[in-house]
């Protein structure tokens, strides 16, 4: 079952609002075994909106349509499918109800134009709005479904997770399901990752492999297509035993979890704190970490040393040190890491220290970063990165190699 989804309206097209839409619709169709193929973004305008339905006729047995449902003149997706379907628009008594309780129970006047609101589609079943006026509906024509949902997502999220899939099972007599995982990779390029397991993704049938780079990381979306959970489940099992067996060192975590909310969760497992000295971070890492919650019971505090003289008189870093080796340097990296965990009182010191760019300091390229790691008992570490891209990815990565670090560190002390 092949299914297409059009959203409706010119505030798409012009950038003022994401199709979050399609997205929320695409996981939901996932679960029920409905491939979704095509995602079509139409103004409001009858005839651009005929020609991208009579192309999904062409390729869908499901178009679902979002937005255009409204009292406005612009809202005309209901007109211009009755149109094309050569169907008639009449009035859902229910609907219409529900829609005059509404005026009366705010005490405001009805206008004409939102009666438009209570219209469906002739010999469509009706799909409920319960946090809004305009009803969805469906209905099949010559072998093709045809659902219509409001634009709003507070709208139209309830009713189709109501509604809508409770619709589409009973039409289609839907067995066979899509689970799909996320495995979370840092610290290994994509071309690297996908060179690596090459021959997975090569012959990948059921489950797929699909890989995607974003801000320095890389993901591996496995989807298994089952009638039975278990066994989908099991088949995504082996795929990743598969794939971590070659690069699983460079594996962090799952689905919608980050290297900030991994490392979060191991400090409050292991009951230790953490404290960190930014130069080039300026104060990243830690704004990173404290924006989840439960960060008050791991960070103890900070400081922002971007500056030598704040390194030598905050953060006790001798001058003969910063005059001989300089900031951008592994014992300066060393002395901040071990010096922030003594003053704040934590079971770990973080650094970083390097330059971001544009220019050059000290001698060091753009790129060229350290990240010192103080943790209780064990020995300080120190490791020295070459980065590559603008100002903000430089600092970006830097921040989350500190997680990965700090990753590794307490997976290896367990």
């Amino acid at each position: 079952m092949n299914a297409e989804i059009i959203a409706v309206g010119s505030e798409l097209l012009l950038g003022q609002i994401a199709n979050t839409n399609a997205q929320f619709l695409s996981q939901q169709l996932a679960a029920l075994g409905i491939n979704v193929y095509f995602h079509t973004v139409v103004g409001d305008n009858a005839s651009r909106l005929e020609q991208a339905v009579k192309i999904a006729q062409t390729r869908a047995d499901l178009v679902i349509f979002t937005g255009g449902l409204g009292p406005t003149k612009d809202d005309l997706t209901k007109e211009t499918i009755a149109r094309l379907l050569g169907r008639r628009l009449v009035t859902d008594e229910e609907a219409m109800r529900a829609i005059e309780a509404f005026f009366a129970r705010t005490n405001r006047p009805m206008t004409e134009n939102n009666k438009k609101q209570a219209l469906i589609l002739e010999g469509a079943a009706v799909l409920k709005n319960e946090h809004g006026m305009a009803p969805g509906m469906a209905l099949t024509v010559d072998g093709i479904t045809y659902m219509l949902l409001p634009g709003p997502p507070k709208e139209m999220q309830p009713m189709f997770t109501k509604y809508g899939a409770a619709f589409l099972r009973g039409a289609f007599s839907l067995f066979e399901r899509i689970e799909s995982r996320v495995l979370r990779f840092f610290g290994i390029g994509e071309s690297a990752l996908e060179a690596a397991i090459a021959d997975l993704i090569d012959a990948q049938s059921n489950p797929t492999i699909a890989p995607l780079a974003n801000d320095g990381e890389v993901t591996l979306r496995l989807t298994a297509k089952h009638r039975d959970q278990a066994e989908a489940k099991r088949l995504l099992d082996e795929a990743e035993a598969a794939i971590l067996t070659r690069v699983g060192r460079y594996c962090y975590g799952y689905n919608d979890e980050t290297l900030f909310t991994k490392t979060l969760a191991r400090l409050k497992e292991r009951g230790w704190t953490i404290a960190s000295a930014e130069s080039l971070t300026g104060g990243l890492f830690l704004e990173q970490l404290t924006a989840l919650p439960g960060a008050s019971q791991v960070v103890q505090g900070g400081v922002v040393c971007y500056t030598n003289g704040v390194k030598e008189q905050v953060l006790g870093i001798p001058r003969p040190l910063l005059e001989a080796e300089g900031a951008v340097s592994e014992p300066c990296a060393r002395l901040l890491a071990e010096n922030v965990r003594a003053m704040c009182d934590a079971d770990i010191g973080i650094s970083f220290t390097g330059v971001a760019g544009p220019d050059p300091l000290e001698g060091h390229p753009p790129g060229t970063v350290y990240v010192g790691i103080a943790m209780r008992g064990r020995d300080t570490v120190v490791h020295r990165l070459t980065l590559s891209g603008t100002r903000d990815a430089i600092r970006t990565r830097t921040a989350k190699y500190g997680c990965f670090f700090l990753l590794e560190m307490l997976a290896a002390g367990r």
